[in-house]
């Protein structure tokens, strides 16, 4: 399981992200509020991509084919790297994806293993799993093309990137990629398939057992596993679903069928 969040707005820190609010995503590595089955604590690895850009930033081009993404991970607990810590104070961003881990029994840890992946553009993060990994995603695997099968992994988040990586690069709408592996890892009994993803300009996530909540301004959204803060504006998005939202629109669609058990 993990903790994951994605940020579209105006230029900020990485530190007020991921540091800063009374639930922040640093806090949820050592006291999330909503993780029930699948792990306590978020401490096996920590990653975060952005795209760059100034405090006083104002471009526009945020998301497009010649500004990719940076990207830091790390395997311990976040709160552990003062470094990173320090740094985030003075890095900017328009963009951001972060997520903190919590491994799945018998999954590496390894930076490898962190999200978010990065193609391209692209940044992504799996909150959940896939039950009885590998034997269980054969069919999964199948549909893999020969060249993605090189880079699927040693977990079953990298299993799902390399799926939705082939599915993008074949020019699939992201929207609708997200949704197609959604349905394919569902047929896995009890798969848990919250994912995350944006090219910097767009945000697309899905809830399939997991927690997820939004909240949006004018020019700004934030979407995260949990409430970062205790402002109003946050708004929960209803399990089976799937989001596509910018910094000025959200659409919330249903998945169907939904899964069979409540949230965790």
């Amino acid at each position: 399981m993990c903790r994951h969040l994605a940020y579209l707005g105006p230029a900020t820190s990485l530190a007020a992200l991921i540091f800063e609010g009374a639930n922040s995503l640093e806090r949820q590595s050592w006291a999330p509020t909503m993780m029930r089955q699948g792990g306590t604590v978020n401490v096996d690895g920590f990653g975060v991509g952005w795209f760059p850009a100034a405090p006083d930033e104002a471009r526009a081009d945020v998301g497009s084919e010649a500004d990719a993404p940076l990207l830091y991970r790390r395997t311990g607990p976040i709160w552990n790297d003062h470094g990173f810590a320090e740094m985030s104070t003075v890095v900017g961003t328009r963009a951001a994806l972060a997520a903190v881990r919590s491994a799945t029994v018998g999954m590496p840890i390894s930076e490898e293993a962190c999200a978010p992946f990065r193609h391209g553009r692209w940044l992504f993060s799996h909150n959940g799993l896939l039950p009885g990994w590998p034997d269980s995603a054969t069919r999964l695997i199948e549909t893999l093309p020969t060249a993605a099968l090189a880079t699927s992994g040693a977990t079953d988040s990298a299993l799902l990137w390399a799926w939705l990586r082939a599915r993008l690069d074949a020019g699939d709408p992201p929207a609708s990629a997200v949704r197609d592996l959604v349905g394919a890892a569902a047929q896995i009994p009890g798969s848990r398939l919250n994912l995350l993803l944006t090219d910097g300009s767009t945000v697309v996530a899905s809830t399939w057992t997991h927690s997820l909540f939004v909240q949006s301004a004018p020019g700004r959204l934030m979407v995260s596993s949990e409430p970062l803060d205790t402002a109003e504006g946050w708004t929960e998005v209803p399990d089976a679903s799937l989001l596509v939202a910018t910094r000025d629109e959200i659409d919330i669609t249903p998945i169907h069928p939904a899964p069979s058990r409540g949230r965790l």
